[in-house]
């Protein structure tokens, strides 16, 4: 089932998510709705918040940039086919040198941003069956997932912006958040107040 993004504005995206345990009610189903609703938005990643649940729990999937010519045939080996869960991530190490790549999100429909980020972390996660990792990544895929973890740490890809970007996107922002916005996908606006 294709659920609603959440869009920018709504007070979820900005919480800290919550652990959570194999009990967790209808995992299986809550992933299957997820992966349908990143690819029905052509997304790479997509975190719990951005479907109004404020949990631990993100998906990647970055074949899409496994198509990009400009990259090496190592890297789009890389991406292709990389998919993955991440329950209860937790980052234990971020390395190197910052590098900016134009970023997007599906909440944050039309608008893309430079944004830095290290090339190499190291993630402790567990997967949909629970089952415990440590793993490093980088390039492209670290990219992602950093993109992603800091859904479930209640950070946007805009608040890493210098403070002249924010100025300048803050009008797209506010549409966005009043559903002033044309997407090709469901999404989930702020309930807004109404004047008096």
């Amino acid at each position: 089932m294709i659920l609603p993004i959440v869009a920018y504005g709504d007070a979820v995206l900005k919480k800290k998510c919550a652990d959570i345990t194999e009990a967790y009610p209808n995992l299986d189903t809550l992933l299957e709705n997820m992966f349908e609703t990143m690819y029905n938005a052509f997304g790479v990643g997509l975190a719990a918040p951005q479907i109004g649940l404020p949990i631990r729990l993100f998906l990647v999937d970055t074949t899409p940039f496994s198509e990009d010519e400009e990259l090496s045939e190592d890297e789009q080996k890389a991406l292709k086919g990389f998919k993955r869960v991440f329950i209860n991530a937790k980052i234990i190490k971020e390395e190197g040198d910052e590098w900016a790549f134009n970023e997007g999100c599906l909440s944050i429909p039309d608008v893309r941003e430079d944004v830095f980020r290290q090339p190499k972390i190291t993630v402790d996660y567990v997967d949909e069956n629970f089952k415990k990792h440590t793993e490093v990544f980088d390039g492209l895929i670290a990219r992602v997932i950093q993109h992603e973890y800091d859904h479930i740490e209640g950070i946007l890809f805009t608040d890493k912006l210098s403070s002249l970007k924010k100025r300048l996107i803050k009008g797209k922002l506010n549409n966005i958040s009043k559903g002033k916005i044309n997407v090709d996908y469901r999404m989930r606006f702020p309930v807004q107040k109404k004047k008096r």
